[in-house]
């Protein structure tokens, strides 16, 4: 197949950016879409153009450092996909599709569809870990957990911090990825102690990185390549409150 690319350029965050045509010749169907952007920049290369700037990694749909928007959808239009695991056959021939950068105040550009997204490393920093000291390793029965917040848990643990929340969010929010990593901990014993600390600090660095407020449009989960529900958000709100009355 044959697709006409519209790709954000932008040498850094205080250039000024702007879309560039560019043409996919001979796509495979079952190449992925980062395969594609890899031939079009060995045409880039070869004809003497700085090439289409992109983070990846594993390429596996672990990692979501692969995030990019897509015709206007994070991650592009197949649901609970990265962009890494998203193929072409999700496409048509003749297709004209528009590549952007995440949007957002806390995620500035390095350069064209590379953002930089330190701000959820300094969320995790501030309370998104225990401090216990755990010794040698237990018995794996030691601490009962039961399997509903086994469950839970594990449901927000599941996020890999790739930032389309953010990128969907018309404010800009990181309230999904916040409130899966403060949820995970929340209904697990070894979180317990540092319950109100770590909802006070995590909500506190989110608002400090300049993310902008949740007003529930629902687009983060939507565009969530796991599916994170935004009942993490609501058990995020009460834990809230809770440390407040404390």
């Amino acid at each position: 197949m044959d697709l006409t690319l519209y790709v954000w350029r932008q040498n850094g965050p205080e250039e000024k950016g702007k879309l560039e045509q560019y043409e996919a010749k001979n796509v495979s169907p079952d190449s992925s879409f980062l395969e594609m952007l890899d031939e079009v920049n060995e045409e880039l290369i070869g004809d003497g153009i700085d090439p289409i700037e992109f983070d990846n990694d594993c390429r596996e749909g672990i990692c979501g450092t692969c995030g990019c928007v897509v015709n206007g959808v994070p991650h592009g239009p197949q649901a609970k996909t990265t962009a890494c695991q998203l193929h072409m056959r999700q496409f048509s021939d003749g297709d004209s599709l528009t590549l952007e950068p995440w949007r957002a105040k806390a995620f500035p550009v390095i350069k064209d569809l590379a953002v930089d997204r330190d701000a959820l490393d300094k969320i995790i920093q501030s309370g998104g870990y225990t401090s216990a000291y755990t010794g040698e390793v237990g018995e794996g029965n030691q601490t009962l957990i039961s399997k509903p917040d086994a469950d839970y848990a594990m449901d927000a643990a599941a996020c890999i911090g790739c930032g389309a929340c953010v990128a969907a969010c018309p404010n800009g929010s990181a309230m999904l990825f916040t409130s899966a990593k403060i949820a995970q901990m929340a209904v697990l014993p070894q979180g317990a102690i540092e319950a109100a600390e770590r909802v006070n600090n995590m909500t506190e660095a989110m608002i400090d990185a300049g993310f902008g407020n949740c007003t529930n449009h629902y687009e983060c989960e939507a565009a969530c390549p796991q599916g994170i529900s935004v009942k993490f958000i609501a058990k995020t709100n009460r834990e809230y409150v809770k440390a407040l009355a404390k």
